[in-house]
């Protein structure tokens, strides 16, 4: 996939030139939100927001520190060049995990602005329809035994094309339900030869899953709802 790059006053833009919408639309807040095309996603923290725009179903992800970081900037990043910006890097990282095959959300845009010797970025990609993330389903009691299945055979997949996801959690794993699993924020993600890093991924979502399930009073049940899913990654991906 091709991007074009954009100059920005104090940064640049790498959008899909085949998107069919004006890019710089695409982060303007404020405007959005005037004419009803975005709305804040619940439980995202102020990171994510949904956009309706031109028949497009998108999703713009703001870059935001976390912990004691982001007591001393929550938004801003240590300026070390435009090709290790976060947010062209998760675009392009996206854009050669689609071109793999693998199941991942159509990167559409990102943008870097410079402020003194830091940065700030954001990210759109195409929203997945009909889709929601595993915690979600699991919660609202939808999640089926293949649901869990599917989600370890979609990891699977990843880790055989050496795909490293740095924050594997129960949120940005998704499914339609239908058949569908795709996996969301590679925000820090690489290719890497194989390794032991495979189990920490999923040690990683293991607690994810025990902290999602605990906080909602489901005691001890994600034991083993993740064993089921596994199983299924360690069984390796069907056909």
């Amino acid at each position: 996939m091709a991007f074009q790059r954009l100059e920005l006053p104090r940064g640049a833009m790498l959008v899909d030139p085949t998107v069919g919408v004006d890019p710089a639309s695409l982060f303007e807040r404020e405007a959005l939100v005037a004419r009803g095309r975005l709305a804040e996603a619940p439980g995202g923290r102020g990171s994510v927001s949904f956009i309706t725009l031109d028949g497009l179903e998108l999703v713009l992800r703001r870059y935001l520190r976390g912990g004691l970081a982001a007591r001393v900037s929550r938004d801003r990043y240590l300026w070390l060049g435009e090709a290790r910006t976060r947010a062209f890097r998760e675009l392009r990282l996206l854009a050669e995990l689609a071109g793999l095959g693998l199941p991942v959300p159509r990167p559409v845009a990102a943008r870097y602005c410079r402020r003194g010797l830091g940065y700030s970025g954001e990210l759109v990609t195409q929203r997945l329809p009909g889709a929601a993330s595993l915690a979600a389903r699991w919660l609202a009691g939808e999640a089926t035994d293949e649901d869990w299945a599917l989600a370890g055979r979609c990891i699977r997949r990843f880790h055989d094309a050496g795909v490293r996801h740095a924050d594997l959690n129960a949120h940005n794993i998704m499914l339609d339900g239908r058949g569908g699993a795709w996996l969301l924020d590679f925000d820090r993600g690489r290719i890497e030869r194989p390794g032991p890093w495979r189990e920490q991924v999923l040690a990683r979502l293991a607690r994810s899953l025990e902290k999602v399930g605990t906080g909602a009073g489901r005691g001890d049940e994600w034991q083993a709802r993740f064993a089921a899913l596994k199983r299924s990654h360690d069984a390796g991906p069907v056909g």
